[in-house]
């Protein structure tokens, strides 16, 4: 597959593509100088970028070439998991406007819904409308965006972009270079289709006459394909259009959220070919500020002592596969977290939903240890899960969490000290971030009642979501492992 990668994982993914026998395309200037490969320009099957987020890659194509980078970036760690999208980029649906914001419309998809500007619709737009859409830019399933949408259409592939209803050539590169290519398109004897206005991207500033030939056709293709839609029945709505249609390939994305142990195993990708940090990818899915950081850093070790970054530090990088030598007493230092401060505790779901259990206060910090203690107040109403005890107005829930341990403690006291429970969550490796806390829940849990009893809990839960393909086996065994463990501890 011809893969397009962009973002903080571009090095490592661009090194693991390309050890799977694919072909990277249109790669950024960074990509060409550090590698020892040739990139060429083709139209890509596929584009890998980084989540707003920074927590993972979404990856966006033709289905076939989805479903063939998803496994091998899946395949990163015991700790890569990964999602469908139910609104893939590029995806044409018949849309159902279902209600009207400040500044947008939410559209029904079906399976899921969408947020369409006034700007990008055709007209006023008000509930009940029937709208056709494209996604535009599709959402990750942990965060809380939705996807957005648009009524006019378009086809982007990485060097060229094509929109239907405007008009003329143009080029989103500077100098001398864009009117080169604005003049060239005349000579590629490649039309676009009627009604497409052309627009050269940024990486066609590098392209030669023949990948741009190549892009241009590829794109008026799938603009051609995009012409041909059926309108679709109004009373059909929410519908997807664009699907099981002969010739014509689904567009797709898949999502994928890498933990901490897969954040270490990108590192060592990154390490074979360029200057790495200990920590690079945890620490620069903390912030833009961090990741900006790491670069600097990295960039001054390079040149200071040829890229070797033990001769800088003395420590082996390479030394602990899970990722110990992480300078995390300098990375919250500089970013965070602080004691005293306030830390959300972000509790993503295997199905790929964020739930925010609570922000609370941070009263201890050993950043040595890579420790802090959380306290939050809790509101009455209902019981606490699996301990079954009232869950009361004035109880507080002191919570223990270790950067890369995979499992975590809260111990629930009433307004008065005394303990109601501990439960022990069974999670994919903690990170501490500057705002959050941040793991995959594993269901399977411990918990022990105040008289001392221990009970294991969830386990059917663990195994439904295996049943169903959100936990892979290998991470189940793990979780039932760290349980087992967790369970004798405590009894």
């Amino acid at each position: 597959m011809r893969a397009r990668v962009r973002g903080i994982y571009t090095t490592a993914v661009t090194r693991r593509l390309l050890d799977a026998g694919h072909d990277v395309v249109q790669a950024s200037p960074p990509i060409r100088d550090r590698f020892d490969a040739a990139f060429g320009f083709a139209p890509a099957d596929v584009a890998v970028a980084t989540s707003a987020d920074r927590q993972g890659v979404g990856v966006s194509g033709d289905l076939d070439a989805v479903d063939a980078l998803r496994e091998d970036l899946v395949g990163v760690a015991v700790d890569a998991l990964s999602w469908e999208d139910r609104a893939p980029l590029g995806a044409v649906f018949l849309g159902l406007v279902s209600d009207e914001l400040g500044s947008g419309a939410i559209v029904d998809l079906g399976d899921t819904e969408a947020f369409l500007p006034y700007d990008d619709a055709d007209g006023y737009v008000e509930a009940g409308d029937v709208r056709r859409v494209q996604v535009v830019d599709a959402a990750p399933p942990w965060g809380d965006d939705r996807p957005e949408v648009a009524e006019s259409l378009r086809v982007d592939d990485g060097l060229v972009a094509l929109d239907r209803g405007r008009s003329g050539v143009s080029a989103n590169v500077r100098g001398e270079r864009a009117t080169e290519l604005v003049r060239t398109t005349e000579l590629l004897q490649r039309d676009a289709p009627d009604g497409w206005g052309v627009r050269w991207q940024r990486a066609a500033a590098d392209a030669d006459m023949g990948s741009l030939g190549d892009a241009l056709a590829a794109a008026s293709e799938r603009a051609r394909a995009l012409d041909d839609l059926p309108a679709g029945d109004p009373d059909d709505a929410p519908v997807r259009l664009d699907t099981d249609r002969e010739g014509v390939a689904t567009p797709a994305t898949a999502w994928v959220w890498f933990g901490r142990t897969a954040r270490f195993a990108l590192d060592d990708d990154r390490r074979r070919v360029a200057t790495t940090m200990p920590g690079h990818h945890r620490v620069k899915a903390g912030s833009a500020s961090a990741s900006d950081a790491v670069d600097f850093a990295e960039g001054v070790l390079a040149h200071a002592t040829d890229g070797d970054w033990t001769d800088a530090t003395g420590d082996d990088a390479d030394a602990d596969a899970d990722g110990g030598e992480l300078p995390f007493p300098a990375v919250v230092d500089a970013f965070g977290p602080r004691d005293g401060g306030t830390l959300a505790i972000e509790h993503g779901k295997p199905e790929g939903r964020r739930i925010t259990l609570g922000r609370g206060r941070i009263t201890d910090l050993d950043v040595d240890a890579g420790k802090l203690t959380l306290e939050r107040d809790m509101t009455g109403g209902g019981t606490y899960d699996a301990l079954g005890v009232a869950r009361e107005d004035g109880d507080v829930a002191v919570t223990k969490l270790t950067e890369g341990k995979w499992w975590y403690p809260t111990v629930y006291r009433s307004a008065d000290g005394e303990k109601k429970g501990t439960y022990v969550n069974v999670c994919t490796p903690v990170e501490l971030f500057p705002d959050g806390a941040r793991y995959v829940d594993l269901h399977v849990d411990v918990v022990r009642h105040a008289d001392g009893s221990v009970e294991r809990v969830d386990d059917d839960e663990l195994d439904d979501a295996v049943d169903v393909g959100h936990v892979a086996p290998a991470l189940a065994d793990r979780a039932r492992t760290v349980a087992s463990s967790v369970e004798r501890a405590l009894r």
